[in-house]
């Protein structure tokens, strides 16, 4: 048996920061629309005269609602094409494209800000720009899973915290936006601009990854032109990517994976990957279904009982909605790196997963005005304790759900188990943005 030789280090973790902003860049254009829910019903409001008050003009357009179930279904529909698309045009070209247009459209979002329009014209836009932006983001998501699957096990979770920071990214801007002395459309001009200079960014992070040493040994199959392409052949260890406390087994998972990829090159079916990860796929999607149910579409609706406090009642939902799930749901996705509870292999797991719907009801009795429904938690605090709770645990399931599904299959099926992972993800989100129109009626 040959002598096997280590892969490269990743030196200073330069490929784990790339690939956090990566994760980070996949999800600025959906948190940046939904966390200017507040600009978008103030515009849609200022000149309709459809109807009596502000609440009521921002229900005519029920603006949260489409914004979620047009940036939610592209991702569906495109997650499936990226299947297809990767046979037909290559990575690099669907990565670049794809940020080169949402550079554009969000820089015409930004536009638009200093535009006068008819409040129609501005909801036909901003919707339409919402689906291509969307549209683009789903085809570069897809390809960013592909490449995170050809890395170590570990970066799936690095990316996927990457993606937990572009909530509470959008969320802090938003809030310097409405604290900062400007006038309204100064600040949302300066609001917009942010993730046009961050795609930039992140589109600069993706063209420096191939020249890094380790990323490239990965990106090419386990292939370097400085190191010997005869390894030895073992079998893979049960995998897994969230435990990084001893770095030694860390170095040996990521040999040990490296070799079964120059193993067998011959992958299992889709079908054959799915009979085993279906329950994951399962989780994954009543997490995010549950999730996007209710935010933004319902949360952004309560109100504080504090209205005496002008400056607390301006920043409350930016503060308490938006930084607190974002918050609360980045720290969700790290928290299996210190405990992982239940098992892949519990019957709890599923359980603990559905009974997340709860949060659907509790939110609807929250201090939301000219409600249908009684209000029973009125406070702010209880309405903050709700949240807290709602996005944990969401961040924490859906972290664990996407971890689990590749350590259910071979090193070999990682990258099928990882798309199909995606998919149901994306079905999750484009269910929960249809049932936010149903429960929108409601309050």
């Amino acid at each position: 048996m040959l002598k096997q030789k280590n892969p490269p280090v990743d030196r200073a973790y330069t490929t784990a920061v790339i690939i956090f902003i990566l994760g980070l860049g996949t999800l600025l254009p959906w948190n940046f629309f939904v966390t200017a829910s507040q600009y978008f019903n103030e515009r849609l409001a200022a000149n309709d005269a459809t109807n009596n008050t502000q609440v009521e003009k921002a229900k005519h357009y029920n603006f949260d609602s489409w914004m979620t179930f047009l940036s939610q279904l592209p991702l569906l529909l495109f997650t499936l094409l990226n299947s297809f698309l990767y046979q037909w045009v290559r990575e690099w070209l669907r990565v670049a494209f794809s940020m080169v247009s949402i550079l554009l459209l969000f820089s015409l979002t930004a536009m638009l800000v200093q535009v006068p329009l008819e409040p129609q014209t501005f909801f036909s836009v901003t919707m339409a720009t919402i689906w291509f932006i969307s549209t683009f983001s789903a085809v570069l998501q897809g390809s960013m899973f592909g490449v995170v699957g050809r890395l170590p096990p570990g970066y799936s979770s690095v990316f996927m915290s990457g993606q937990a920071l572009a909530g509470i990214f959008a969320a802090l801007a938003m809030l310097f936006s409405v604290l900062s002395n400007t006038n309204g459309s100064t600040a949302a001009l300066g609001y917009f601009i942010t993730p046009c200079v961050a795609t930039v960014g992140t589109l600069l992070c993706y063209l420096l990854l191939p020249h890094l040493e380790f990323a490239r040994f990965y990106l090419n199959g386990g292939r370097n032109d400085k190191l010997d392409t005869e390894k030895d052949l073992f079998e893979c260890p049960d995998k897994k990517p969230l435990n990084g406390h001893n770095p030694e087994a860390t170095a040996l998972q990521e040999s040990m994976f490296f070799a079964e990829l120059n193993q067998n090159k011959d992958r299992s079916s889709v079908f054959a990957v799915f009979k085993k990860i279906w329950v994951m796929a399962l989780c994954v999607t009543c997490v995010f279904a549950v999730t996007l149910a209710v935010f933004p579409v319902i949360t952004v609706r309560v109100k504080t009982v504090y209205t005496e406090n002008i400056a607390w009642e301006k920043v409350f939902t930016c503060v308490c909605c938006f930084i607190m799930f974002n918050g609360m749901d980045f720290l969700g996705r790290i928290a299996p790196s210190l405990v992982q509870w239940p098992s892949k292999e519990s019957c709890l797991f599923p359980v603990a997963v559905i009974s997340r719907v709860i949060f659907i009801p509790l939110f609807m009795v929250c201090n939301i005005p000219d409600s249908r429904l009684n209000v029973l938690f009125s406070h702010d605090l209880a309405f903050v304790t709700i949240m807290a709770l709602f996005a944990f645990s969401s961040g924490y399931y859906a972290s664990l759900c996407m971890a689990y599904a590749p350590q259910l299959v071979q090193c070999k099926d990682c990258e099928t188990a990882g798309a199909l992972m995606t998919f149901f993800l994306a079905l999750g989100l484009s269910l929960g943005a249809s049932i936010s129109f149903l429960l929108g009626k409601l309050v």
